[in-house]
């Protein structure tokens, strides 16, 4: 079977891993039940491309190639044609258990299908298919052009051979992979969301405004961003998706989120998509 990339979700992080499979010479098929999202996502990926031309890291020319290795979809039909299936829908486990069901049934048998989930259980979204074998984590970092690791994750049956496979795709995509095993968070929001929570309650505690807490971060411990800021770049509703699933699967009330952490979800403000989070946008 000829090489093609199937993504499912074309939203921030859907949109970013479209662009860099495409980048890579591969052809890329986002699927996405909202037609609106799909051409949000294009328009996304043109924008991105443009500013790799303008910094010189891409000719025009490659540009051009990428943009037309990329088409849209609106089922889960693509998959039928799929070496590699990236599931980047919402982080909502039940949405992924049905979407995994769903593809198990569509996609051959030899396709891998890998999920970009940043702390739901490989192992129990492989459960919800006949190839936990072939099931896998491939988490990528908000934005995905920019950041180089690939987070990637072994359910418990996942094979050696799918493990290889995938890395070897991370490394075609010009990004560093880590492998990790399958616990609540893996590595990356094990640490980062504890960090983010406690930032919040220094908020809600007045321990100080959210632009002295980042100030402290940026300047103290010499992060890129400060925690609110990243919190919003995420989304503030998935922050509490994350930390609830840390809270469920490991059972230590660290992982508690915030009250204010809710207080702004519950009234729509959750960071840069909505125009307002810890800060205005």
């Amino acid at each position: 079977m000829k090489e093609h990339i199937v993504v499912i979700g074309a939203g921030q992080m859907g949109s970013g891993i479209a662009q860099v499979f495409a980048m890579a010479d591969l052809g890329v098929t986002m699927v996405d039940v909202s037609s609106s999202a799909l051409a949000k996502a294009r328009t996304t990926i043109e924008k991105s491309l443009d500013r790799f031309v303008e910094k010189g890291k891409l000719t025009a020319a490659n540009r051009d190639a990428a943009l037309e290795r990329v088409a849209s979809g609106g089922d889960l039909t693509a998959a039928r044609e799929a070496t590699l299936v990236v599931e980047a829908a919402s982080e909502n486990a039940e949405l992924k258990f049905k979407l995994f069901a769903d593809l198990d049934a569509i996609a051959p048998p030899e396709t891998i299908l890998a999920t970009n989930t940043s702390s739901i259980s490989i192992t129990e979204i492989a459960g919800r298919t006949r190839r936990a074998d072939r099931v896998i984590g491939m988490h990528f970092m908000n934005p995905v052009p920019l950041m180089r690791l690939i987070e990637v994750i072994r359910g418990l049956a996942t094979s050696d051979e799918t493990t290889a496979t995938v890395m070897s795709y991370a490394k075609r995509l010009g990004k560093t992979a880590v492998e990790v095993n399958d616990y609540p968070g893996f590595v990356s929001n094990r640490v980062l969301m504890p960090m983010i929570n406690e930032a919040v309650y220094c908020v809600m505690e007045g321990v100080g405004t959210p632009e002295a807490i980042d100030q402290v971060m940026t300047l103290g411990m010499n992060h890129p961003m400060g925690p609110l800021a990243l919190a919003d770049l995420i989304g503030l509703d998935t922050c509490v998706s994350i930390l609830e699933v840390l809270h469920h699967g490991l059972g230590d009330p660290k992982y508690r989120p915030c009250p204010l952490l809710r207080k702004y979800v519950a009234a729509g403000w959750l960071g840069r998509k909505s125009g307002r989070g810890f800060f205005p946008y």
